[in-house]
């Protein structure tokens, strides 16, 4: 197997999804408590990588293993079948990540607080079953909430908390604020999963794919993918305003221009080619700002 055939078996160019919200956990750790331990980060951080390549080696599994004989989808669109893959290869390498990323999940949360332990097992649970499973989350119409809570929100928090467990109790009034603050990453990264499908709309239908797309349909999915834009932008402002996060976030909006332009560009037309990489670049634009904007407010005290 190639490092080319690898890098999109476990869809390298998306780790950004999970990164970032990870940078974002570790900023605030910073920016509000001046407290990092640097070995749960460096553990915390290979463990998620790990376990976030596994579930996208689970998904494009399954997606081989579900796919109907309508059409050519099996052995020409899926990396398994079009690169004739092992699947006795795929699945060791799949369990591989998956087990040596729950060891070092317990063992952090052996090192720390048990409260890591049900945050990571509620992921693990979100990212096993978003690919496996007789109904996978995945082509449910609760796919976009399930990527975007989990990656976008509970990343974060165990980032945070992993730094700040002997400090502060794990309460409402953390999760409101590491919520609110990483809502921008969250509402960005279902956007991703909203217009995947809606590219992805009638192949799904012939593979028994129902997402949320299938029941609202593609006019109100485009929508809701311009609401969660401005969503993304409003959530950045209010953090600022509930001084979750520095001033420099504002700047955020200087960003706005360019994210509005690709969302008009994809509202007119769903191309799984053409468009749709415009949903990743938008998930990409965002979340690395914010990031930077957060460590120059870290930097400069703001």
């Amino acid at each position: 197997m190639t490092f080319k055939i690898f890098a999109e078996l476990v869809e390298l160019k998306a780790k950004t999804a999970s990164i970032f919200p990870f940078l974002m956990g570790f900023l605030y750790s910073w920016y509000h408590y001046q407290q990092i331990y640097w070995g749960n980060m460096l553990l915390f951080f290979i463990s998620m990588v790990l376990f976030n390549m596994a579930v996208d080696i689970m998904d494009n599994y399954m997606d081989y293993h579900n796919a109907t004989d309508v059409h050519d989808y099996k052995h020409e669109t899926n990396i398994i079948g079009r690169e004739n893959l092992s699947l006795s290869l795929i699945r060791n390498m799949m369990w591989g990540f998956i087990i040596i990323s729950a060891l070092m999940g317990v063992y952090l949360a052996s090192q720390t607080s048990w409260v890591i332990l049900f945050l990571g097992m509620f992921s693990y649970a979100m990212g096993i079953f978003y690919s496996a499973g007789p109904k996978p989350l995945s082509s449910l119409p609760v796919g976009e909430i399930t990527s975007g809570l989990t990656m976008g929100i509970v990343i974060p928090l165990i980032c945070v908390y992993l730094n700040i467990y002997d400090l502060v109790p794990f309460d409402a009034s953390l999760i409101w604020q590491v919520g609110l603050m990483s809502l921008p990453a969250a509402f960005s990264i279902a956007n991703l999963m909203l217009a995947n499908n809606t590219c992805d709309l009638e192949e799904d239908v012939l593979n028994n794919r129902h997402t949320l797309v299938y029941y609202i349909g593609k006019k109100r999915a485009v929508r809701l993918f311009q609401i969660l834009v401005v969503a993304s932008f409003v959530a950045a402002t209010l953090s600022v305003i509930f001084k979750i996060v520095p001033l420099t976030l504002l700047l955020l909006w200087g960003l706005f221009p360019k994210i509005w332009k690709n969302t008009q560009l994809y509202s007119k037309e769903q191309i799984k080619t053409k468009t749709f990489p415009l949903a990743i670049k938008n998930l990409a634009l965002i979340v690395m700002v914010q990031v930077i904007l957060f460590a120059l407010g870290v930097v400069f005290h703001l």
